[in-house]
């Protein structure tokens, strides 16, 4: 039996994207660092099909069939089949599940077209012994993940990673991610985030409808300028390690991607309540501790609250008596920055 199995993770972006062009091409660069608990397992049986020109694809999500699912990953399969020729007339059987909710705002796209792209490319090396198009294996499963979800691109590092060109650093693409760890200071490298889960709900808005909406915003091109500009600032304050800027700049970023979404036409909101309430106590807490502990959002309500690992002690009694009572049925993820994807077979 020919298969391959990939444990990948979601990631949460730092600097955020938030608009597309072409291809699934970034408006503006991104930055973001890999999950360690939060990923998508997926495990890919490949045989001889039926059709020498496509690829026939079944897919099982979670142990049930998902015809919306198949359909998607069917027809992303086929249209990547350009850049993987050698999929052509094979039968794929997928198996996939996330550990973590799906479409909640966790970047659920991100980890499984990465864990998908990344099996995609194993079976092209195992049938060709080499990678068509690109030197380099993560490079080429960045660039499939990407055109099946742009913050997939990503996932494929484990640590730091920064996707979208930059004019300060020409080695940066809007094709592929980049892994950036070696421009990192040591301080962030074992840092500590706690996904609060406020609703395991699936979303009312999709990004990609998101997205789209960016085509038409009024405040677009100074979002994308700003995002130009604070990555700048974060790679220089990564370098340094400095870490209260660090905070600031990570919630700033956060907070102008929901308020694109909140003044695009028609204007959506993706914040619950207890999404403020727990924004607000993060930042009392790093007032009254003076530590550089910080929250970010991703496309939902659920609050990612980022700190030092040394932390870890004070920062988990502070999660316990004073968020819990804001997240559904007291659900939170135990995460960090994680080493990036594992190949299980």
């Amino acid at each position: 039996m020919n298969q391959t199995t990939w444990r990948s993770p979601s990631n949460i972006a730092l600097i955020k994207y938030w608009g597309k062009k072409g291809n699934q091409l970034p408006m503006n660069p991104s930055l973001s660092f890999s999950l360690d608990k939060a990923f998508t397992e997926t495990t890919i049986i490949f045989s001889g099909g039926t059709d020498s020109n496509k690829v026939d694809v079944s897919l099982t999500f979670e142990g049930h069939k998902n015809k919306h699912f198949e359909d998607r990953i069917a027809k992303f399969v086929n249209s990547i089949s350009e850049y993987i020729p050698s999929l052509k007339g094979l039968r794929l059987e997928i198996d996939s599940y996330n550990s973590f909710p799906h479409s909640s705002g966790i970047a659920s796209s991100a980890s499984s077209m990465s864990a998908l792209a990344l099996g995609l490319v194993s079976i092209e090396h195992k049938l060709l012994g080499q990678i068509t198009h690109f030197s380099d294996f993560q490079q080429k499963a960045s660039f499939i993940a990407r055109l099946g979800s742009g913050s997939a691109a990503r996932s494929v590092y484990g640590g730091y990673s920064v996707w979208g060109a930059t004019p300060d650093n020409s080695l940066f693409s809007n094709e592929y991610a980049m892994d950036i760890n070696d421009l990192i200071h040591p301080v962030f490298k074992t840092y500590g985030d706690a996904i609060l889960l406020v609703t395991n709900k699936e979303k009312k808005v999709s990004s990609t409808v998101g997205h789209q909406l960016m085509e038409s915003h009024p405040f677009a091109d100074s979002k994308f300028t700003e995002s130009f500009k604070n990555m700048e600032l974060m790679l220089e304050v990564m370098k340094k390690g400095e870490q209260q800027d660090f905070a600031l700049l990570t919630e700033l970023e956060a907070l102008s991607l929901h308020a694109m979404m909140m003044t695009s036409n028609p204007s959506f909101l993706l914040m619950e309540p207890q999404t403020l309430s727990i924004i607000n106590k993060i930042r009392d807490f790093r007032l009254q501790t003076g530590l550089p502990v910080c929250f970010t959002l991703d496309a939902g309500a659920n609050v990612h609250f980022i700190y030092p690992d040394k932390d870890v002690k004070l920062v988990k009694s502070f999660i316990e008596s004073e968020l819990l009572p804001y997240c559904v049925q007291k659900q939170w993820i135990d995460d960090k920055v994680g080493l990036g994807p594992v190949r299980l077979t």
